[in-house]
């Protein structure tokens, strides 16, 4: 118990409850902290590159994910250690920021946790490890953009876009169709991107998935696919030229907003009340018709007398699209969206070149294809696969393959993958090193080990023999002054990446490299954990 006393020499505790807390101090919070870093990186250790395994995660409902995406499995995972959840907060982060990569730096924060420890039990104090550390990050940091390389590209000359986007897929699950899933990715991007501003607006790419089919079916959709239907079975199924009336109010007869009651003792005033009824579904309608609409999009539902009306004046509508949607579809087709019947003017009507109901399969699925639209901007990656959890997990994939197309557009440096980068930075830091003198020597060189945890992994994942592999490696890199050699995973007989094209964004490196740091800098500086104790 931690006693101190007061100026009288009475004792009085300084920490409340003291016997219902745990308490680790000095070196066992350390480890307590680096262990727990280093069992979140060893989970996703195995599900780095192209040959990583998948993880299957059952969430309490019974809820099943199968994935390998760094982000998504520490998302699912229920941690409970604060510094297990930092680690997952780095991901998010990487997540956020680049949208790939979320494997690597975890594994790297592990890596450097592991090299910490090691410098610990040498009697080194955290805070030069820290310092070393940060002087390290920020050698590799340069080192990576003096090996990047910058590669043009246009609206016409995509290929170099396709080819690392292609890099991002090889380690996902949808590896055997990643050439055509790519391509999709790069076309949808470039769809979207503002090349003048060098922007991207993500939002506009709407992924949208549907089971049957097979994952070679998947198509990108300039324009929008909603999951719905015609209200009515009988209405048409293909709308060529659609002016289209974007409504958020439905087709109801008013309510009043006060309590009513309405006595009707004959015939006579059912009548009337029908009728009048019947001449509020007449207008609306009419309006509709009379602003030129030949579709109707509807937020809410109809009545069925309104369906029926609308059937017979030759509208049809689609009923229920959900808000986000309605947006979308008023960007696409330039449309404004009308909150009320009196606002409808033929301005504010979108305009679609081809609006078409599309059946899937014995199935009773259908949805809706608004294509051709005046403005082009929004469009929809359409996935078809086996399983749900297969369309879950290539919307996971699409959604870091878009990342990368956007990261590229913003800035078009690459370096090289398979861990060709990581072992050149590890190199330079190694070489770096000398000029430092003091305790913070010891800790650049640790650095630049845990800089090798990258390539390691990826050769222990992929079968080979890791540490002979990545000292050959190593040596060619050294030997020819070559920084593209790096891990042969696929087994192509040749460890040049420029050769086997595999390419990674230079922003999500050095993100990685940055982030790691940081965190372990953080892990490093608490000294003492309090926490309640389990009972």
């Amino acid at each position: 118990m931690a006693l101190a006393f007061d100026e009288f020499g009475r004792p009085f505790i300084i920490i409340k409850e003291q016997e219902s807390k745990k308490r680790l101090r000095g070196i066992d919070a350390h480890k307590a902290n680096i262990a727990a870093g280093k069992a979140v990186a060893r989970i996703l250790r195995t599900s780095l590159g192209p040959k990583g395994m998948d993880k299957m995660l059952q969430s309490p409902d019974g809820d099943v994910t199968i994935t390998n995406d760094g982000a998504t499995i520490l998302e699912q995972m229920d941690v409970d250690n604060q510094i297990a959840k930092l680690m997952v907060e780095l991901s998010r982060s990487q997540d956020y920021e680049i949208g790939d990569g979320t494997t690597g730096v975890v594994v790297m924060a592990g890596a450097l946790l592991e090299q910490a420890e090691r410098l610990l039990e040498r009697g080194i104090h955290p805070i030069r490890i820290a310092e070393g550390y940060e002087m390290a990050s920020r050698i590799a940091y340069e080192h990576l953009e003096l090996i990047a390389h910058k590669f043009e590209f246009d609206a016409t000359n995509v290929e170099p876009l396709v080819q690392t986007c292609m890099t991002t897929l090889s380690s996902k699950i949808v590896n055997r169709c990643k050439r055509s899933l790519a391509e999709i990715a790069v076309k949808a991007v470039l769809a979207v991107a503002d090349l003048e501003r060098r922007d991207v607006n993500l939002d506009l790419i709407k992924v949208e998935g549907k089971v049957g089919g097979k994952l070679e079916d998947t198509e990108l959709i300039y324009g929008i696919v909603v999951d719905k239907d015609m209200s009515h079975p009988q209405m048409p199924k293909e709308i060529q030229d659609a002016k289209i009336a974007i409504l958020t109010c439905p087709f109801e007869p008013p309510k009043p907003k006060t309590k009513h009651k309405v006595d009707i003792d004959t015939v006579e005033k059912f009548q009337t009340l029908r009728l009048q009824e019947q001449k509020y579904f007449d207008d609306m309608v009419q309006q509709c018709k009379d602003v030129g609409a030949t579709l109707v999009i509807c937020q809410w539902g109809f009545d069925d007398e309104a369906n029926h009306l609308l059937m017979h004046r030759n509208l049809p509508a689609v009923r229920w699209v959900g808000g986000v949607e309605l947006e979308l579809i008023a960007i696409a087709t330039g449309g404004r969206i009308v909150p009320r019947f009196q606002e409808l003017t033929p301005e504010k009507l979108g305009r679609a070149g081809l609006v078409r109901e599309k059946a899937f399969g014995t199935t009773k699925d259908r949805m809706i294809y608004i294509e051709h639209c005046a403005n082009s901007r929004a469009v929809t990656i359409f996935i078809r696969g086996g399983n749900k959890m297969m369309i879950e997990e290539t919307k996971r994939s699409i959604h870091d393959a878009l990342c990368v197309a956007r990261n590229l557009i913003r800035n078009n440096s690459i370096v090289y993958g398979g861990g060709s980068a990581e072992i050149s930075c590890s190199i330079a830091v190694e070489a770096a090193a000398d000029k430092y003198p003091g305790v913070e020597q010891y800790a650049i060189r640790s650095f630049a080990d845990a800089l090798d945890s990258v390539p390691m992994a990826l050769a222990e994942n992929s079968g080979l023999q890791p540490i002979e592999t990545l000292s050959a490696v190593k040596s060619q890199q050294i030997k020819k002054n070559n920084h593209c050699c790096g891990i042969d995973c696929n087994d192509v007989g040749t460890d040049d990446m420029c050769e086997q094209n595999v390419f990674e964004a230079l922003i999500g490196k050095q993100q990685q490299v940055l982030l790691a740091t940081q965190v372990v800098k953080m892990i490093l500086k608490i000294d003492d954990v309090i926490s309640p104790s389990d009972y």
